[in-house]
Order: C-alpha cells, then structure tokens, then sequence
C-alpha cells in the first residue's frame, strides 16, 4: 500500500471499511429474515396442525378431503402432510409413514415441537402437538403430526440472499463512485499546488501565495519556509563567491607579478629577496582562502543549527591556556578569568571556538607587543553568557567601532598583514546564537565582548 498513489490511498481506506460494514449489514439482514421467515412459517404449519386436528376429531377420524388439501398447498406453497395418532399409539388417520423424531424431543400437552427431517429423501419441516381429547372416540391423549417440505422455503432463502448481494452490490458501486469523484474533487487544490510549483523556473523562489484549504496550510508554510532558507542559502553561496573572487583576484595577481619578476632577477641576492616576497604573498592568499571558508563553515552551520550542551568553561580555559602557551615566548601574560557560576550551555562549540580563535588572533595581529597583557574573561549571566577579550594595544577608534565588524575592513594597509574577516566571523558566530558582538570603550586598548544566549 505504500507503493500507491494518494487517490488509491484515500479510496481503498474509505470504501475497504465501507464493504466490510455493508457485509455485516446485509448478512444480519438476511439472518433476521430467515428468522422471520422460520417464525412465520412454523406458526403456518401449527395453525395447520390445529386445522386438522379439529377437522379430523368433528369427522371421527376421516381423512381430509382434497380440495382442503389442495387449499392448504396453495396457501404455503409446499404439500402438507399428516398423521394423527389415538391414546396408545392407535393409528387413527393421515399418512402411514411420518419423519423420523429426533432424538430429544420431548412432547408437552398443548405445547407444539418443531424440528427438522427428511421425508422419502426430502427436507421437511414438521410439528407434533399433543392433546387430551374428551370424545367417545378419542377419548386420551392424541398426537398430530404435520409436516411440509421446504422448497418454498429455500426459494424464499434464496430470494432474500440475492437481494442481500444486489443490495450490498448496489451500496458498494453507490459508494466507490461517490468516493471516487469526492477524492477528485477533494484533492483538486493539491494539485492545483502541485502545476502552479511546478511552472515555476528554478530560480523562482517567491512564497506561495495562492489560497489552499485549511489542512493544505501547514505544508504551503512548510514550503515558504524550505523556499525562504533555500533563497537565503543561494544568497549566501552568491556572496561568498563574489567575495571570494574579488578579494583572491588581488592577491594572486600579486603572486603572478612576482613570480616574474623573479624570473628576470639580475643576481641571486634579489632572486632570494623576490622569492620571499612570494612566500610572503602565498601565506597572506593562504589565510585569506581559510578564513573565506571559516565565514561560509559559519554561515552554513547557522542555518542547519547543529547546538548541543557545552561545557563552556572548560572549553574556553583550555583555548586559552594553550594560546598562553605560545605567547609566553613573545613575553606576553595572557589572563583568564571566571565570573558566576559555570553551567552547561546550549550552543555550537565548534563554532563558539572559532570565534574565540579570531579574537584572539586579532589581538595578536594588532595590539599584543612583547611585554604586553591580554585579559579574558567569561561571565555566566542568568539569562547570556558574556565573553571578553582586552589587550593593552593602540585601541580601536570611536568612530571605528562599528565598522571593524564589516567584512574585509582594515584600519590601513600598513600596519596591517589580515584580510578583515576575522572580527566579521566573530560578528556570525555570535548572531547565530541569538547574541551580539561589540567594540566597547575603555580606559587603554581594545575591549571586545560577544554575547549568546544560554
């Protein structure tokens, strides 16, 4: 069932409990009438079996004659049989031979038994009735046995089963084709959806506008919202490419000059001195193509909302204390403080490291001179959680504050060996967790602070 369409679907689970119900319906129907019928005809046949006893006792003991026979046949439809016995077991009239009495049929003055037997190879239905007669003749007990064959019966049987089936059929046929046309015309707007999303070009990525029913919203939201964060994921994709083009273009055209000029270097002196440059140039392209990718690992990740818990404490000292590590032998003391109380902390950590990877490496680029401190402090808020980076370097101007957030913003080319992504990485990772990222003023240096939620 899994392989069939959603019409097939819809119409075997409606109509497949719609036959089974009409089933059950027609066999009680037909078991109802078949106890009506037994009913009907059994108080028939002991009305007959009073009939002819009377009959018989006001003839003393004659037969009946034909045309009450006759009469009694045309009225049930089956010939009818007799036999009436006298006190002893006398034989006194009707036919010699009676079908045989099953076992367990007790007799009851007044009180009629019915059961089924054969009769000379046929079924029949019979009663025996047994009554105390006050008569000269019959004085006693007599018993009457009537019976009658079942072919009219199993003919009214028969009728009431073919209606039962024409009547099922008829229901059953009704009701696939009203389903089949309410399925129809039920799923019509879904298919309206369906044409209208499938002519549409691939870059066409607008939200659907068009009005569905009330059970079709939920999956035109859903779409809107795949086509949102599809559009989102494009635009994404599109800048990274035009940044990524823009800014290598520069430095390997760079790498190309000097590569030349290296090739008509006059002595090895200035071979080694253009050859250096290269390095220089390649390592410079090398960083600005990791932190290209860094930014889309970034803007990717956001999207897809990989957070778990994190042991943020943990994680930062240890990113702090091997940085320390290294900037022990450029004399530089690096500090780590710890403010509330630690706790777990929803987020990204692959993430939350790389973004105090790039505060730290811009601290290192551009105010960490030997001899100088470098203050990091994590505070757990009840509701945030904030991270601090303060070097004792030149500091950030007011008026630059802002701007050092944007992509591939330097102060100057001078004093600058980075490519002005590392803060606009910080400004994302702390975006995508619902936080902030900041230049605030202080009394000497740089103080950046970046805030998340958790």
């Amino acid at each position: 069932m899994n392989r069939l369409s959603l019409r097939a679907r819809l119409f075997l689970l409606l109509i497949v409990p719609l036959v089974i119900i009409a089933a059950l319906g027609a066999y009680a129907r037909y078991e109802a009438a078949q106890n009506l019928s037994r009913q009907l005809y059994d108080k028939t046949l002991l009305a007959v079996a009073l009939t002819i006893s009377r009959d018989v006792i006001i003839s003393e003991g004659d037969m009946l004659t034909e045309p009450l026979l006759e009469e009694l046949t045309a009225a049930l439809g089956d010939p009818v049989y007799y036999r009436i016995t006298g006190p002893g077991g006398s034989f006194v009239t009707g036919y010699s031979h009676s079908p045989r009495v099953p076992e367990g049929i007790i007799l009851e003055d007044g009180e009629p038994s019915f059961f089924d037997s054969l009769y000379f190879g046929s079924e029949v239905r019979a009663v025996m009735l047994r009554e105390l007669i006050a008569h000269p003749r019959f004085n006693g007990r007599v018993t009457v046995e009537v019976w009658q064959t079942t072919t009219q019966r199993s003919a009214l049987s028969q009728e009431l089963v073919t209606e039962s089936l024409l009547l099922l059929g008829s229901i059953i046929l009704s009701a696939a084709l009203i389903l089949w046309f309410g399925i129809q015309l039920g799923l019509k707007p879904l298919l309206d959806l369906r044409n209208a999303i499938s002519l549409r070009t691939p870059d066409d990525l607008r939200p659907i506008r068009r009005w569905v029913p009330k059970e079709l919203r939920p999956l035109v939201e859903t779409t809107n919202s795949l086509f949102s964060r599809l559009a989102k994921a494009f635009e994404i994709r599109a800048a990274f490419i035009s940044d990524a083009a823009h800014q290598v273009r520069n430095p390997i055209a760079s790498i190309v000059s000097q590569a030349e000029a290296a090739l008509s270097a006059p002595d090895e002196a200035t071979l080694r001195q253009r050859v250096s440059g290269i390095a220089v140039s390649a390592r410079a392209t090398g960083r600005l193509t990791n932190q290209l990718l860094s930014m889309e690992r970034v803007r990717g990740r956001s999207l897809r909302s990989l957070f778990t818990q994190a042991d943020l404490a943990t994680l930062v000292s240890e990113r702090v204390r091997a940085f320390a590590e290294i900037q022990m032998r450029r004399d530089v003391a690096v500090s780590f403080a710890l403010e509330g109380e630690a706790r777990p902390v929803t987020c990204d950590p692959v993430m939350v490291e790389e973004m105090l990877a790039n505060l730290l490496d811009n601290a290192v680029r551009y105010a960490l001179k030997p001899g100088g401190e470098l203050a990091v402090t994590l505070a757990f808020q009840p509701e945030t959680v904030r991270l601090s980076v303060q070097d004792d370097g030149p500091g950030v101007p007011e008026d630059l504050r802002e701007r050092v957030f944007d992509r591939f913003f330097r102060r100057s080319l001078e004093m600058d060996n980075g490519c002005g992504l590392g803060l606009a990485i910080v400004a994302d990772i702390a975006d995508a967790h619902g936080g902030h990222a900041r230049c605030l003023p202080c009394e000497r240096g740089a103080l950046f602070e970046v805030e998340i939620k958790g």
